[in-house]
């Protein structure tokens, strides 16, 4: 069954600006193949050690980063048979090409002290940089950022968002 994603995105009242696509489980297939090979199973949720699957819009397995980190375990990618999910590029590719990325609201961008994010990056992708003033501003280094979401729920202000590298390289584009 082909399931469209901008006609699931009118029927679940999600249509103001670009459809989003959500955060899919590590190793998935591209999103119309795995919206076509996922059958709502719910496996890859219930063996999720970190918790961070839910069930998303129609019933497809989504990352939600504010219950936690993903540590890349691919145990929804063993469990996964329809191959929505594929196991076979666990050891062979990256599990998805997605970075952390932050926003205008970020405290130490506007100037009050706070390093949760870089605190809690295990990849050390984000550092801070001393600036006039004293307040260091964060730095993410996309080369060394895995996505794995450690960064976002400790946010203060939500200011950490999980991106896909093209949108990042699409944001920073002059316009």
């Amino acid at each position: 069954m082909q399931v469209s994603v901008s006609r699931r995105a009118l029927f679940t009242g999600r249509m103001a600006g670009p459809v989003d696509t959500p955060i899919r489980p590590p190793w998935s297939m591209p999103e119309p193949t795995f919206l076509d090979a996922c059958t709502q199973c719910a496996q890859c949720q219930d063996v999720c050690p970190e918790d961070i699957i839910r069930r998303g819009g129609g019933g497809f397995p989504e990352i939600n980063f504010l219950d936690g980190a993903c540590t890349f375990c691919g145990d929804c990618a063993q469990v996964c048979e329809p191959g929505a999910i594929v196991a076979a590029h666990i050891y062979q590719a990256l599990p998805w090409d997605r970075v952390a990325q932050l926003d205008a609201t970020c405290l130490s961008q506007n100037g009050v002290m706070c390093r949760v994010c870089g605190d809690r990056c295990d990849a050390r992708a984000i550092r801070f940089q001393l600036a006039v003033g004293g307040v260091a501003h964060p730095i993410i280094d996309a080369s060394a950022c895995t996505g794995c979401g450690a960064c976002v729920a400790p946010c203060p202000v939500g200011a950490v968002k999980i991106i896909e590298v093209n949108a990042q390289v699409q944001m920073e584009e002059p316009s």
